[in-house]
C-alpha cells in the first residue's frame, strides 16, 4: 500500500500511461471504472505543449485532466536522450531540440523540478541520465555516476521549492547502470542512503537488452532497496514482465503497451497476445477473453471488434484499448491477492506457463 494525497495505491500495480495528460483514447471515468489507481504523465510532452506553467495556472495537472486520483510524472530523461535531436550532454545538463518544431532546449535537473512542480502531481521522478539497454560498462558507468550526482541537485531544488509547507508531491530516485549487475547493486545502495525517499524507481530496463537481463537486474537491486519502500520499474508493462518483477519485489509499473497494442489491433488474453485483424475471428461471436470483466468483453464480440478494425472505426482501437488497460490492472489485482494468500508463486507459474503456450503474432 502506497499513500498519496490523491488517495491510496494497493500495490503491486500498473499504472496506465496518460503521456500527454490523456490515457490515449480512454476516459478518466473509464479508467475509473476498470479500478485503475494511479496514471502517469510525461513532463517532457507536457513541458513542450501545452506548457507546465499554463497547467499550474488551470490549477494542476489533475484539475487540468479531469482525473483526481494519484498520478506520476516522468521527468523526461528517457525521452530527451531519445525522442529528441540530442545535441550536448554536460554535467550541467543537457541542450537538445524540441522534436514538434525544433527549439533549442535545456534541461537541468533544477529545471525540470521546477516543470514538475508546476505540473502537481502526487509522484515526481529525478532526472536521470538514460543510455541504451546493452550499453558497454565505461558509458553505463558514466550515466549511472551522473544521474546520482543529478539525484542530489534534484533533492536540493526539491527542497527549495516546496519550501516549509506541506508534502504534497514525493520524489523518486532512480538506479540506473545498464546490465551491468554491480554498476546496479552498488548504484542501489548509494541511492537508497542518500535520502529519506517515499519510494525508489528502477530506470534504463526494457530499453532494448534481453528479457533475462532485465530480470537479473531487478535481482542486482533487490537487496540494498529497503524492503517498505515501493519499487517502481519504468516503462515495462508486458503480462509476462508484470509477473517476473512481481516476483521480485516490484510495485509499481507503466508503460504504453496496452493502448499502443489496442491501436495496432491486438489484444492481451490469458492464453497469449491475439492479432484481432485475423480472418479467424470474422464470425467469432465470443468475447475477446472468457471471464473478462472489462466493458468490451461485457458487450462485444470478436467478430464485431475485427468488424471495427476492418472498417477502420475508430470504435475498435478505443475497445482494444479498454480491454488491454483492463488486463493489466486486473492481473495486477489478482497478483495481490494470491500474494496476500501466499499462493502467487505457483499462481504466477501457471499462468505465465498458460499465456505463453499459444500467443499470435502481434
Amino acid at each position: 500500500m502506497f499513500a498519496t494525497p490523491h488517495g491510496l495505491v494497493e500495490t503491486p500495480a500498473f499504472m496506465p500511461v496518460g503521456t500527454l495528460a490523456t490515457v490515449k483514447a480512454l476516459d478518466p471515468s473509464e479508467l475509473r471504472t476498470m479500478h485503475a489507481e494511479m496514471i502517469l504523465a510525461n513532463a517532457y510532452h507536457l513541458h513542450l505543449r501545452p506548457g507546465d506553467e499554463s497547467i499550474r495556472d488551470l490549477g494542476g495537472l489533475h484539475r487540468f485532466m479531469g482525473w483526481h486520483g494519484p498520478i506520476l510524472t516522468d521527468s523526461g530523461g528517457f525521452q530527451v536522450f531519445s525522442l529528441a535531436s540530442l545535441n550536448a550532454v554536460t554535467e550541467d545538463g543537457v541542450t537538445f531540440r524540441s522534436h514538434l518544431d525544433g527549439s533549442e532546449r535545456h534541461f537541468t535537473p533544477e529545471r525540470v523540478m521546477q516543470i514538475e512542480v508546476n505540473l502537481g502531481a502526487d509522484v515526481i521522478m529525478q532526472f536521470d541520465h538514460v543510455i541504451p539497454g546493452q550499453s558497454a560498462r565505461d558509458p553505463a558507468a558514466d550515466a549511472c555516476e551522473r544521474s546520482i550526482r543529478w539525484l542530489e541537485r534534484c533533492r536540493a531544488e526539491f527542497g527549495r521549492l516546496r519550501g516549509d509547507g506541506p508534502e504534497r508531491q514525493a520524489l523518486f530516485p532512480i538506479i540506473q547502470g545498464g546490465v551491468h549487475a554491480d554498476l546496479r547493486a552498488a548504484a542501489a545502495a548509494r541511492v537508497a542512503s542518500a535520502g529519506d525517499w517515499r519510494g525508489v524507481a528502477i530506470g534504463g530496463l526494457s530499453v532494448g537488452e534481453p528479457k533475462p537481463a532485465m530480470y537479473e537486474m531487478l535481482e542486482a537491486c533487490d537487496e540494498a532497496i529497503p524492503r517498505a519502500l515501493p519499487r517502481y520499474l519504468m516503462g515495462v508493462g508486458y503480462p509476462e514482465d508484470l509477473l517476473e518483477g512481481v516476483a521480485r519485489g516490484v510495485d509499481l509499473f507503466d508503460c504504453v503497451a496496452p493502448t499502443r497494442m489496442g491501436r495496432n489491433g491486438a489484444a492481451f488474453t490469458s492464453g497469449g497476445r491475439v492479432n484481432m485483424k485475423n480472418a479467424e475471428h470474422r464470425a467469432d461471436d465470443g468475447p475477446i477473453e472468457d471471464g473478462c470483466g472489462c466493458a468490451t468483453c461485457r458487450r462485444f464480440s470478436r467478430a464485431y471488434v475485427r468488424h471495427l478494425l476492418q472498417a477502420d472505426e475508430m470504435l475498435g482501437p478505443r475497445l482494444l484499448s479498454i480491454h488491454n488497460v483492463h488486463f493489466l490492472v486486473a492481473l495486477m489485482r489478482r497478483s495481490r491477492a494470491a500474494i496476500a494468500d501466499g499462493t502467487f508463486g505457483a499462481w504466477s507459474r501457471d499462468w505465465l506457463a498458460r499465456y505463453h503456450s499459444t500467443s499470435e503474432p502481434s
